[in-house]
């Protein structure tokens, strides 16, 4: 027969269980719940929520479906969602976004696809944004080269991400103080906008899955290349 001693030590691991489970219940599905949301593996993403350890696992849940990307999306950028397009020799769109603006930030009009734009989204708002701060303004403007252009790799024969719309050049932005910053000038300053431009490539690294830059070759002088897909490489 249990001792009246065992069954108070069962009773009290059996409570302190049942309040575990009701704590956890608790702080994942009330709405007053103290978990941020980069830290809550039920939450959907929000590219303007701080980042945590658990944003990566949203940012994959939302790039599982064009839905659930385009759901994301509409929290961090203005755009529009276009038919999805078809060309020969694999290139195309699809799903196809036409974008004019990410984290408060406009654009020239760039057509991508869902997954390049979410990832430009959450690099501009939380890593273009901060990295303006040391230069005592704010950006209100980037400039790009472009996402789609249906062609191979330069010196190569095999598609550029860039035929898919997968990729997006940046190549400037504007502050808020008037300023225009160009990454072929800014790259090599020994100052300040030389620092904003080495942060902006290293944040970049966190968000898309391949970025090239100035130190990559001559050709990428004048803009990072990011990439929604690729090998990881960072350069």
């Amino acid at each position: 027969m249990p001792t009246a001693h065992l069954i108070l030590r069962i009773v009290v691991r059996l409570g302190l269980l049942g309040a575990l489970v009701w704590g956890g219940w608790w702080l994942l599905m009330d709405p007053r719940t103290p978990l941020p949301q980069g830290w809550h593996p039920l939450r959907d993403l929000d590219v303007a929520a701080e980042p945590g350890g658990l944003t990566g696992l949203q940012l994959r849940r939302a790039l599982s479906s064009d839905e659930t990307c385009l759901a994301a999306l509409q929290t961090g950028a203005v755009f529009q969602s276009q038919p999805a397009l078809t060309a020969e020799g694999g290139c195309g769109i699809d799903p196809r976004v036409e974008l004019t603006a990410v984290a408060g930030v406009s654009m020239s009009p760039m057509e991508t696809t869902c997954a390049a734009a979410l990832r430009l989204a959450l690099w501009t708002e939380h890593g273009v944004k901060p990295a303006t701060e040391g230069l005592g303004a704010d950006i209100v403007s980037m400039r790009h080269q472009g996402s789609y252009n249906c062609r191979p790799i330069r010196g190569g024969t095999r598609l550029s991400t860039h035929a898919t719309g997968e990729a997006v050049d940046v190549a400037g932005v504007t502050l808020s103080d008037g300023r225009r910053l160009e990454l072929l000038d800014g790259w090599d300053d020994p100052g300040a906008v030389g620092v904003f431009w080495r942060e902006l490539h290293g944040s970049a690294c966190r968000w898309f899955v391949t970025v090239l830059g100035p130190d990559f070759n001559a050709l990428h002088a004048d803009h990072f290349h990011m990439q929604s897909v690729g090998w990881g490489s960072c350069r």
